[in-house]
């Protein structure tokens, strides 16, 4: 997973993976959307099947890529996991500051 994270930390990469996303595209097509060289794409997509997160299939000279959707499923299940933490840790909070409120309006006498 470390290697599909670093993949996905640049920002051109992941407009990559977007751009792949359910087609398949060749390296041309690709390059033609970006302001950058195609051999600097070649790299990025180098990165990115290495990572396994696009598949590249060759078609004679072309290669043509597609973005590999269970892959990126891992990354997003781990990612998930931190967002059900702080939502863990946001209603926790919630609910004392709740509590809080309660017992500030409705004082009871302290007991004897």
């Amino acid at each position: 997973m470390d290697a599909q994270l670093r993949a996905l930390a640049d920002p051109r990469r992941r407009d990559i993976v977007r751009l792949v996303w359910g087609r398949e595209l060749a390296t041309g097509d690709i390059a033609a959307r970006f302001d950058v060289t195609r051999p600097a794409i070649s790299q990025h997509l180098a990165v990115l099947r290495q990572a396994g997160l696009v598949h590249e299939r060759r078609d004679g000279t072309r290669r043509l890529y597609r973005a590999r959707p269970e892959r990126l499923a891992e990354v997003v299940r781990f990612l998930e996991t931190f967002w059900d933490e702080r939502l863990a840790l946001l209603k926790r909070a919630a609910e004392a500051e709740a509590r809080e409120e309660q017992d500030r309006d409705d004082p009871s006498p302290p007991d004897r």
